[in-house]
């Protein structure tokens, strides 16, 4: 959500901190906290006035009418706070319908003063700008501020003036103190906008010859202006409602939600209710605690919160098992139920979503079971069919049982099955798969013609809109339902694609899409340009309605798409002028620009008149940017879609975006032709259910648009139901409205004025907000009621005695329409026309192979890593339980090595072997060949590749050769005096024997170290023991001919896969033979070999040239004479 309340603490530090005016302003940070868990001598000594000043204590928990209420104790000294805190102080009590404890509580100095030396002051944000209230009469008794206060609107991106002040809002202020109230008003207006306050009431402000006092204040911000006010804001404090307590699992979600992309939230309601909701969607989720609600669950519903976004499944899984976890805590007689409910969703995978959930589940079985939990489910979108068969699928292998709906079942059905108030279907409806929706069964690769693009309810004309005289015989003209000024709108095509209308700056659209609109993508939106362009192919359009894309991030390119069957090549531009200019007849832009990059690449689009229309599809956008928004396009007549929205559909022309879902509910829904009801909502999940609800109850959608969750939409419900009005192809509007904001009310007046004629269906959200106790902030941002009139059932009231037919919940939406449109089609305004199948579009593969329906071999096998999921696995372990179990490098090593999670010792073995093979000097080859090439001026990794290329048999590369000769020679019976006779008979060199510098009299302390942890850690030692054996007879031949460090880690490793449990002999073999000795010594050796490069680096040393008195020049003869 954006507007949040902080507490009177928060709030004045920040005026206290930030506050910029003449006036002097006292007390400053003169305020102390107190709790139950308060040291009073502590707080004594950390504010000494405590001690020294008369006093003021009252809680400090967002409630409102303190001292109205008793709950402000005045005049106080120390112990007089004390003695008024005891029957208070972690005391329940009520306030309006909400029961809480009290246990926060300010102390704050006292002001003596006069009745006449108080004010009020209140500012807070509206569409428009910000209002200035002030009233010279403050104090617990200024009764109604709205009607007393004097009142000055600062519109959008206008200045306050100290002139304005006077003028204004001080009239009835004494000349004395006229300057000081100017001067603060201005600094506290000023400090209202620079820290992003949405709210801010001040009463009474106290004014004194001393100066200027903030008593009692109440503050809400911008909470999605973080980004932009951490450095002065901090880390705040958002205090639950009072009669809500704050529990941690919600802070665990509210964690989640900060660092997802997608929307997670969460409040608990009554801990210990039977109903528990998990619900995919903003709107969605409300309208699910509407419905239960409404069927008397209200004192049993557990929780309020949604997951939407496209949650990956480790979010997914992290919020249900926080669900889980709570409603299994306590038992309930009746046992509980789970609604995990949902829209049809956009773009969401619900197979992906549900396989967190389903894990979650699984995690959670036997509480669930012990707690006679019963699960309901009911989900559309994206391979919803998957998730649904896999939701069912572990019910029947866990026991719990759990009821399984799709989109054939009416979106809240389920809650009435779950609270016993209809019967569960034994054997629901299956909706058909995916598949069947996209392959092409007739195996026709052509597109069809495009007599389908007209109306679906008339017949086609040239023009997108259907002149009144043009009907069918037998349907009266538009004219017998419409206005006659409606008409205005109907005029040639061309004209219309202008976006039908001649006005000057500041005249917006009638018409924002035809079946040629061509439209900008900002961002690198792949899945949702494929989305648009298979949209268009199967509205038979003859182009693409993207004509290019605009990601700043990268350079001028060409991105590649399917139209269809074949493939086609889209421009991708850096900038966004460089796109305009080459695309004049774009009028569109689709922003997925993100919230902080959103506001910026607007109003940088808003300066090409050629943009009529602006989808903008990110959530989080600060109010104040909006309204900046919404301003520049009021003046230059353009449209916004959004912020916080999916975007809008007009069948058979154009969709935003991830509109509509994919092509299976596209074609379901019908939303390649036009019908001819149009909607409006403000919940993108929800316009998708009013898709499928319109399409099985009408003839299907006109044209629908989702003007997205803020609190300041861009455009407005009475926007676009006035473009519906005007709109000769739409015989009937839905509107489904929400609690928060007055926009609903403007429909309203339509209707009364007589503005609006069509039939109107209208419902509002949120009806359950005026049964629970305590405020809840809803899932969009704008979905919280500041006043009666702004609920949802207000709302529904004053709509119904304004003439539109509104519905007794949501559950009788799809009747009320239904019951309008055959109406309509009775007294034929509405003539239906036959309906005519779509084209077929190819699945891509992707998807396809996501459904299951394809196979292909694959190209790479591998069994060691996989990194495709939420976390990385090595060799089936989670990276997080590799460093849980402190497996070190040499378990990591033995997981992606030999895909066995080995004994600590082995572990210990491996890490050892590479700490002494890391480097021996630089005199070495590959150590020498490193240092050359890096003082030829290379780069590390060319450098390191240098010096790998010298191991070999020669250097370094004995690890594997040892093993293999050695263990040939133990395994056939050889003794060790017949191998080395063997071997010197055969002329061969025995690997791993031999030093140049080390001999039995100059041990090599590398391999002693290696061998006593051997011998104490290693359950037996038997090729080792025949290697000393040998190592006995040679040097006694020889004193450097010792088993070096390259033979003993051979020798020593054989008997370590033979012996550690772990491989079975023909394993054992196979890993000696494939060269995994060697990689000890590679590895081991490139941390020496990097070690020279950076060296050499640091030391800034020249090229080499190896000297001439160190090279033997020998040349044949004839060539020195």
């Amino acid at each position: 959500m954006s507007a949040k309340a902080i507490s009177e603490q928060t709030g004045k530090e920040f005026l206290y901190k930030y506050i910029c005016t003449s006036a002097a302003v006292q007390n400053r940070f003169k305020y102390a906290n107190v709790t139950a868990e308060t040291d009073w001598d502590r707080l004594a000594q950390d504010h000494p006035w405590l001690l020294t000043e008369h006093l003021v204590v009252k809680p400090d928990q967002l409630i409102k009418r303190r001292g109205k209420l008793g709950l402000v104790g005045v005049n106080l000294d120390l112990q007089g706070v004390k003695e008024w805190l005891k029957p208070r102080l972690n005391r329940e009590t009520t306030v309006a319908k909400a029961k809480g404890v009290l246990k926060n509580f300010l102390i704050e100095p006292f002001v003596a003063h006069k009745q006449e030396e108080e004010f009020y002051i209140c500012i807070y944000a509206t569409r428009e700008g910000d209002h200035v209230l002030f009233h010279h009469e403050g104090g617990v008794d200024v009764g109604d501020v709205d009607a007393k206060a004097q009142k000055f609107l600062v519109a959008v991106d206008e200045k306050l003036t100290e002139d304005d002040v006077k003028k204004h809002l001080l009239p009835h202020v004494s000349a004395d103190k006229k300057d000081v109230l100017a001067s603060f008003i201005l600094g506290l207006f000023n400090l209202y906008e620079d820290l992003y306050f949405t709210y801010l009431e001040i009463n009474p402000l106290v004014v004194t010859g001393e100066g200027v006092f903030v008593l009692d204040m109440a503050a809400k911000i911008d909470a999605t202006a973080d980004y932009i006010c951490k450095a002065k804001w901090g880390d705040v404090e958002f205090p639950p409602p009072f009669g809500r307590e704050a529990y941690p699992e919600e802070a665990y979600i509210a964690d989640l939600d900060a660092k997802s992309g997608a929307s997670l939230k969460l409040t608990l309601l009554n801990p210990r209710g039977r109903i528990w909701t998990m619900v995919a969607g903003g709107g969605a989720s409300v309208v699910y605690s509407d419905t239960i609600c409404d069927l008397g669950g209200v004192n049993e519903l557990a929780n309020y919160g949604e997951y939407s976004g496209a949650p990956s499944e480790q979010q997914t899984y992290d919020y249900a098992k926080t669900i889980l976890s709570l409603m299994t805590r306590e038992k309930h007689n009746d046992g509980k139920v789970l609604i995990i409910g949902g829209s049809i969703a956009n773009f969401t995978n619900v197979a992906a979503t549900f396989k967190g959930i389903v894990r979650a589940i699984k995690d959670y079985q036997v509480p669930l079971k012990e707690h006679e939990v019963t699960i309901f489910v009911r989900r559309g979108g994206p391979n919803y069919q998957e998730g649904l068969r896999v939701m069912g699928e572990v019910g029947k292998t866990t026991g719990i049982p759990i009821h399984v709906f799709g989109t054939e079942t009416h979106m809240t059905a389920i809650v009435g099955m779950a609270l016993g108030h209809r019967p569960i279907p034994n054997q629901p409806p299956v909706a058909a798969h995916t598949a069947n929706f996209l392959l092409n069964s007739s195996g026709s690769a052509s597109t069809p013609a495009t007599s389908r693009t007209a109306s679906f309810s008339e017949p086609r004309v040239a023009n997108d809109a259907t002149p009144a005289k043009k009907a069918k015989p037998g349907v009266p003209p538009d004219t017998t339902h419409c206005p006659t000024w409606s008409l205005k709108n109907c005029s040639q095509r061309a004209f219309q694609e202008q976006q039908g209308s001649a006005g000057g700056a500041g005249a917006k659209a009638t018409s924002l899409f035809s079946k040629h609109t061509k439209s900008l993508v900002w961002g690198m939106q792949t899945r949702a340009v494929q989305g648009m362009l298979d949209f268009d192919y199967i509205c038979s359009r003859e182009e693409p309605s993207v004509a290019a894309l605009v990601y700043p991030f990268t350079g001028d390119h060409k991105q590649k798409f399917y139209w269809g069957h074949k493939e086609i090549l889209i421009p991708v531009y850096k900038n966004m002028s460089d796109a305009m200019k080459k695309h004049p007849e774009v009028d569109v832009l689709i922003s997925f620009a993100s919230l902080r990059s959103a506001f910026d690449s607007t109003m940088e689009t808003m300066q090409y008149p050629q943009i009529h229309t602006i989808a903008i599809i990110a959530e989080g956008i600060p109010e104040a940017q909006t309204r900046k928004i919404i301003k520049t396009a009021d003046e230059k007549g353009v449209t916004i879609i959004g912020p916080a929205t999916v975007g809008g559909i007009k069948p058979g022309c154009f969709k935003i975006g991830n509109t509509g879902g994919m092509l299976d509910n596209i074609l379901a829904s019908k939303l390649y032709r036009p019908g001819s009801v149009a909607y409006v909502s403000r919940s993108g999940g929800m316009s998708n259910e009013l898709n499928n609800i319109i399409s099985r109850t009408t003839d299907g959608v006109f044209e629908g648009v989702a003007i997205g969750g803020d609190r300041y939409p861009g455009s407005t419900f009475m926007d676009h139901v006035l473009r519906y009005q005007d709109t000769p192809g739409v015989k009937m509007i839905v509107m489904l409205g929400e609690i928060g904001g007055a926009e609903e009310y403007k429909i309203c007046q339509g209707i009364k004025e007589g503005r609006i004629t069509k039939p109107v269906v209208c419902w509002c959200i949120g009806t359950c907000a005026t049964m629970f106790s305590s405020e809840v902030q809803f899932g969009h941002a704008g979905a919280c009621a500041n006043q009666a009139s702004e609920t949802a059932v207000a709302k529904n009231q004053a709509l119904r005695e304004a003439g539109a037919i509104v519905p007794r919940s949501f559950d009788e939406l799809g009747d009320a329409i239904k019951t309008v449109y055959d109406d309509l089609v009775a007294s034929g305004v509405i003539v239906p026309a036959q309906e005519v199948p779509p084209p077929t579009v190819p699945m891509d593969y992707s998807w396809a192979r996501e459904l299951g329906l394809i196979r292909k071999p694959a190209s790479f096998m591998t069994s060691i890593c996989d990194e495709r999921g939420q976390e990385l696995i090595y060799a089936g372990m989670p990276i997080t339980e590799v460093f849980k179990e402190e497996m070190g490098l040499g378990g990591v090593l033995g997981l992606l090595w030999f895909q066995r999670r080995l004994p600590r010792y082995a572990c210990q073995f491996i890490e050892m072997c590479l700490m002494v093979t890391a480097d021996h000097g630089p005199a070495v080859s590959g150590a020498h060949n490193t240092i050359v090439c890096a003082r030829a001026g290379k780069d590390l990794i060319s450098s390191l590749t240098s010096g790998l290329l010298t191991i070999g048999d020669r250097f370094g590369g004995a690890l594997d050769a040892a093993a293999r000769q050695f263990s040939k020679a133990f395994d056939s019976g050889l003794m060790p005096m017949e191998f080395v006779n063997k071997m010197k008979k055969e002329g061969k060199l025995i690997m791993g024997i031999g030093h140049r510098v080390k001999s039995i009299n100059n041990p090599d302390m590398r391999v002693q170290i290696l061998k006593d942890f051997v011998k104490q850690h290693f359950p037996a030692t038997q090729l080792l023991d025949y290697a000393l054996d040998v190592e006995k007879i040679t040097t006694s031949k020889k004193p450097n001919l010792i088993l070096n460090v390259d033979g003993f880690i051979g020798v020593a490793f054989v008997d370590l896969l033979r012996t550690c449990g772990g491989f079975t002999r023909e394993e054992a073999d196979e890993y000696v033979e494939i060269g995994a000795l060697n990689g000890i010594f590679v590895l081991g050796r490139s941390m020496g070999f990097i070690g020279h490069y950076l060296d050499q680096k640091r030391l800034k040393q020249g090229l080499y040239r190896h000297p001439w008195d160190d090279i033997s020049y020998v040349l044949p003869e004839h060539m020195t004479m």
